[in-house]
């Protein structure tokens, strides 16, 4: 949730970061309203206060001076019924208030690049050159069929479209992959921990899905339980409501869990192949930080997440988004992306994101500052999306007769 004193001091400032990532000035100003209305209400409950407590002392010298109390007694009787009445109202104006702060994303960071959306997304650099084929390369849906290691038919009969079946070596290279990537992170300092697939309303409040993707999300039969769309979520909300020791931090996790998301903004995107399922597998990375340690980490996500592709041997480019294509709680974020020969461009397979303080307001996650209590800064990135890590070896690694070569790295987890 983003600081609404900060709101309050500088409007201005803040609205125009705000607009910058798309929300509607309208909004904005509602927001200001509400948070008026609050100090308002606040203000009435407070002066409320004060004339209780200054009738309660005139009891003390009313009694000692002997005079009749019913009259003051009746004055006081009318005002608690004030008071009441006056914090109920402070209760309405912060639920209000909230509701509408719940749905204001992150503000951008300032050298975050402006731009409407994926097209004004500047690129950082290549690591790799793609290689050149003596063929021509195909995608990897064709691939799969040929070597029997994707049944997407079935994956439609088992459940729906966006479902699929992974079968021998792609199994295993699956399994291959996503223990790889848990090592290298280990490597890198990320404590790998395993999570629920299963998390209430109040975790994906924290991270920032609710309450605005409710509708990219699977709602159980219990209406206050999902499942998670990214270990991000619980990662992150291992913390929730806590006062972490400022030695403990900075907190680098990693881990692997099966993603589910509706895709429900996403109707006739990718509908071939493995791009964009309901279902997928992906190892994340997960860190909370002091402020001033969050770029540091930020960056040590960033490499460890391009490493890993570098070891796989597989092409790639790190772009910053601009604020136009910025997810809903990143103040920072930089996409890596995959080279797809089969399709002839890069596609994203990992983003690292820094929310600065946003998660951490929401998620009530502190730290102990001297003697101040003080909001950390989360951090998160994909490392790496494992479906899609697998179609980018089966598309770099193919041969003309469509057989595919294992990268080196991989070869000790499949006993090679």
């Amino acid at each position: 949730m983003i600081d609404l004193k900060l709101l309050q001091k500088n409007f201005d400032e803040v609205s125009t970061k705000l607009q910058k990532k798309g929300v509607d000035a309208e909004l904005i100003a509602t927001l200001k309203a509400k948070n008026d209305e609050l100090k308002a209400a606040k203000v009435d409950y407070e002066t409320l206060q004060a004339a209780q407590n200054a009738m309660s002392k005139e009891f003390g010298i009313y009694k000692k001076e002997g005079r009749d109390v019913n009259e003051l007694k009746a004055r006081v009787d009318a005002n608690k019924v004030k008071i009441t009445e006056a914090l109920e109202v402070q209760r309405q104006r912060e639920e209000e208030l909230e509701k509408i702060a719940m749905a204001i994303p992150n503000m951008p960071d300032d050298d975050v690049p402006v731009g409407a959306d994926e097209n004004d997304n500047v690129e950082i650099k290549r690591v790799l050159t793609p290689k050149e084929f003596g063929f021509t390369p195909k995608e990897h849906w064709e691939l799969a069929e040929q070597n029997g290691w994707i049944d997407f038919e079935r994956g439609v009969k088992l459940a729906t479209s966006r479902f699929s079946v992974v079968n021998g070596m792609g199994a295993k290279l699956e399994r291959a992959l996503i223990n790889f990537m848990l090592d290298f992170n280990a490597s890198r300092g990320f404590v790998e921990v395993s999570v629920p697939a299963i998390v209430n309303r109040g975790a994906l409040e924290g991270t920032g899905q609710l309450p605005k993707f409710e509708d990219d999300l699977y709602k159980l039969e219990n209406q206050e339980l999902f499942l998670i769309p990214t270990a991000e979520v619980p990662l992150t909300n291992l913390y929730q409501d806590e006062i972490l020791a400022p030695e403990a931090l900075p907190i680098k996790m990693t881990g692997y869990t099966s993603c589910f998301r509706k895709e429900a903004g996403a109707a006739g995107r990718d509908t071939r192949g493995m791009i964009r399922q309901h279902q997928f597998h992906k190892v994340e990375l997960v860190a909370i930080t002091k402020p001033d340690e969050s770029d540091r980490v930020f960056d040590e996500m960033l490499s460890c997440a391009s490493d890993t592709l570098t070891a796989l041997e597989l092409p790639h480019r790190l772009m910053t988004l601009c604020t136009g294509d910025l997810g809903f709680g990143a103040a920072k974020t930089v996409d890596i992306e995959v080279w797809l020969p089969g399709q002839g461009r890069y596609r994203e397979i990992s983003s690292v994101s820094n929310t600065r303080d946003f998660q951490a307001r929401r998620a009530k996650i502190r730290f102990k500052d001297g003697k101040n209590n003080t909001l950390v800064h989360t951090l998160n990135g994909s490392s790496l999306a494992v479906g899609r890590t697998l179609i980018a070896i089966m598309e770099n690694n193919q041969q003309e007769d469509g057989s595919i070569t294992i990268p080196e790295v991989l070869k000790p987890y499949l006993g090679m």
